[in-house]
């Protein structure tokens, strides 16, 4: 065969090609399995760098995000993962199971010779059936609005079940919906601000109305500020000192030198004078502040925060109405921020900064509390997907139950569809309906339970019209899922639905994988 690639550069066909992308999804799709549902496991992810710092989780997500993986099908599904969680934020392991799956079935119908593209045009007809009806089923209560509260409380205790908050849901869940509430249908997640201290119980960890920033005030400062106007900068106030890196500066004495000093430190308290001039009580800046600015600001009875991070100016800038300045010649160009107080309070072992009665009243933030770092860090994790799920729901408010119960309604219709349809596609959208149903089997699976045995009987409750069974992993059997009160958001299904088919068909139409070689550089010597 003519040699068309340049040396090192692989190829693999046909057969092979399809071999290696089916395998691969199909691995990250069982790696990922064990996390889904109520009784799902974690990981811990070791990083191999310096420090070997690791995380424990069972976000789809987050897990895919740190693998580094060689397999180009495999990356498809961390794709999809990744886009789910920044499209609804959870659902990101279903997703995967279920193009995981798929792929698995398809593998069978390729090797009983059925073309991938007759494959493809099943699994579109069954995504379509499938959708249609959950559609029919969906819950609408956006107009009563107890219930709908009490929808969104289903909502958050569903997603909450299957991470670390699982233990403390009821009190999360309130957490989140009524953080949720504040922002009054955006779907901009930054006026919540989740701050984590470490130390008391995941309990103790509370909601607070105004805008917390994590640093403390400086020495003969005022304490306590009402009816506060904020300047929110980023610039430089550490020139009061001669700097000298790499410049240098010929003075013919040392009283030269006390010069050039005096002459910095006017400039600097002209700059100060400018931003005084503001008519400001409260100063906030990104950047250090010295000594002798902070002592004239001290004087002025202003006070001023430094090293306040990226983030939180930005959002601080947004929650009071202000800007972020960085020049201050004109102060009527400004936008300054207020707020009823400025306070300094104690959580746990550290003294912050709380902004109470802010101009957004949407903000607010979160304080967590928990035993160590990583439980901290995997609280936020389950927090921020609920958060996501419920600022969605706000906007699209149709629910569903949960419990794998959308999956079997999903495949009760589909099944239906692929005894109608003649030819070789009636195979691929039976092969859909069993895809689905993998996931009430992990479900049930994960929990220790007999899947086999609940699957059939969940079958047969959802050929009863108007059905509400699904998997109770807590007691171990079929039960309803109205009265549990579980339910889901239509839009984390729909993604799950459709990105799920859109993966398992990119991979299916591949028939060749191409491996570059890597460009080498040249030697020029």
């Amino acid at each position: 065969m003519a040699h068309l690639f340049k040396d090192e550069a692989t190829e693999e066909k046909g057969e092979r090609a399809r071999m290696a992308s089916f395998i691969g999804a199909m691995a990250i799709a069982d790696l990922l399995k064990t996390t889904l549902g109520p009784k799902g496991m974690d990981k811990i992810l070791q990083s191999t760098g310096r420090g070997r710092s690791i995380s424990v989780t069972n976000d789809g997500a987050t897990i895919l995000k740190s693998l580094h993986i060689d397999n180009p099908a495999a990356k498809v599904l961390v794709d999809i993962s990744k886009v789910q969680d920044d499209e609804v934020g959870d659902g990101t392991t279903s997703v995967v199971v279920l193009a995981g799956e798929l792929l698995r079935e398809a593998e069978k119908l390729v090797a009983m010779k059925i073309h991938p593209m007759t494959i493809i045009s099943g699994f579109r007809m069954a995504s379509e059936c499938a959708l249609n009806a959950l559609l029919r089923k969906v819950i609408d209560n956006r107009d009563d609005a107890e219930k709908f509260k009490s929808d969104l409380m289903k909502i958050a205790m569903t997603t909450l079940s299957s991470k670390i908050l699982s233990q403390d849901k009821e009190h999360f869940a309130k957490l989140a919906v009524d953080a949720v509430m504040r922002l009054k249908g955006s779907t901009n997640l930054e006026s919540i601000q989740i701050i984590k201290k470490p130390g008391g119980s995941l309990t103790d960890s509370f909601l607070d109305e105004g805008f917390i920033l994590d640093k403390k005030i400086g020495i003969g400062q005022p304490k306590r500020i009402e009816n506060a106007n904020i300047l929110v900068a980023n610039t430089a106030m550490d020139t009061d000192k001669v700097k000298i890196y790499g410049a240098r500066v010929r003075v013919d004495s040392m009283a030269r030198v006390a010069q050039i000093e005096g002459a910095e430190k006017e400039k600097m308290k002209e700059k100060v004078q400018k931003i005084i001039g503001h008519g400001i009580n409260c100063f906030i800046n990104r950047q250090l502040i010295y000594n002798f600015p902070e002592e004239l600001f001290a004087d002025a009875g202003i006070l001023a925060i430094e090293h306040a991070d990226f983030d939180g100016i930005e959002r601080l800038a947004l929650v009071t109405g202000g800007e972020i300045a960085s020049t201050f010649d004109n102060p009527e160009s400004v936008k300054l921020g207020h707020c009823k107080l400025i306070e300094e309070i104690m959580i746990g072992e550290d003294k912050l900064i709380h902004f109470s009665g802010v101009e957004m009243g949407q903000a607010c933030t979160i304080v967590l509390r928990g035993a160590s770092f990583h439980v901290l860090d995997e609280a936020e994790r389950s927090l921020h997907d609920a958060l996501c799920v419920l600022s969605q729901t706000v906007v699209d408010s149709r629910v569903l139950l949960g419990g794998g119960w959308p999956e079997m309604v999903m495949a009760k219709e589909v099944d239906e569809l692929a005894r109608k349809t003649p030819g070789k596609k009636a195979h691929a959208i039976e092969a859909f309906s069993k895809a689905l149903q993998a996931i009430p089997t992990t479900i049930a699976d994960n929990a220790g339970l007999d899947s086999a045995e609940l699957i059939s009987k969940l079958r047969a409750e959802h050929h009863k019209e108007g059905s509400t069974a699904g998997i109770d992993v807590i007691t171990g059997a079929v039960g309803d899922m109205e009265k549990l009160g579980i339910s889901e958001a239509f839009k984390v299904k729909q993604a799950v639905l459709l990105s799920a088919t859109e993966a398992a068909e990119m991979i299916l139409r591949v028939d060749e994988i191409i491996t570059c070689a890597p460009r080498r550089r040249e030697d020029r010597m």
